[in-house]
């Protein structure tokens, strides 16, 4: 495990510190989820963007192509 020294400035300190007495947690212990959390999203989108980037307009049409051409059911009209 490694050590990261931060810079915060002390209105984030201070409800960093309260959320986390709040949660029952350590304050490593809530900003290691919260980066952890934004890290997700971050790798989340540069997923979506390099398979957003392989897509053509004709592989689009050619799944759309194989879905049949029926009403919708009840339940799933607007």
């Amino acid at each position: 495990m490694n050590t990261l020294n931060l810079q915060l400035p002390d209105s984030l300190h201070k409800q960093l510190h309260e959320w986390a007495a709040r949660e029952g947690v350590t304050v490593d212990q809530l900003a290691s989820s919260a980066l952890s959390e934004k890290m997700a999203a971050l790798l989340t989108q540069e997923y979506l963007e390099a398979r957003a980037a392989r897509g053509t307009r004709a592989k689009l049409e050619g799944v759309l192509a194989k879905v049949r051409d029926v009403e919708a059911d009840e339940n799933d009209r607007l």
